[in-house]
């Protein structure tokens, strides 16, 4: 699989993430449902701390990516949601962090929401993964 960043301005980059990408010679393509911080059990998981949800959501959508024979590289497109948008942006960081070590910058959407399907969940991220 062959990916081309298109940017036609550099500030995107300075959060992480590009305008757009040409994705060519793709032969798997991953539609991963919306991973929040909950256990393998489905019960949410650190109430009112966005930095835990945010890192637990982010384990969570790696262990399907590995399930599917994939990892973070693989990500081609994300769609984030946060119940207050202030808060997730100050740990953007953890996205950096985990999207940095395998130097992916995948196209994002961050959108606030009132709020999500369980009450106590405060960030949901899904994502389109391709190889």
């Amino acid at each position: 699989m062959k990916r081309t960043s298109v940017n036609p301005w550099n500030w995107s980059l300075k959060l992480g993430y590009n305008q757009a990408e040409i994705i060519e010679g793709q032969t798997r393509q991953l539609i991963v449902a919306g991973q929040t911080a909950v256990d393998e059990h489905g019960s949410p998981q650190h109430a009112g701390d966005m930095r835990a949800q945010i890192g637990l959501a982010l384990d969570n959508l790696e262990a399907v990516l590995k399930d599917a024979g994939m990892d973070l590289s693989n990500v081609i497109k994300l769609g984030v949601y946060a119940t207050d948008v202030d808060e997730a942006l100050k740990n953007f960081d953890l996205m950096g962090m985990k999207f940095g070590s395998v130097q992916n910058a995948p196209p994002m959407t961050l959108l606030g929401v009132t709020r999500l399907a369980i009450p106590s969940l405060l960030f949901e991220i899904e994502a389109t993964a391709a190889a």
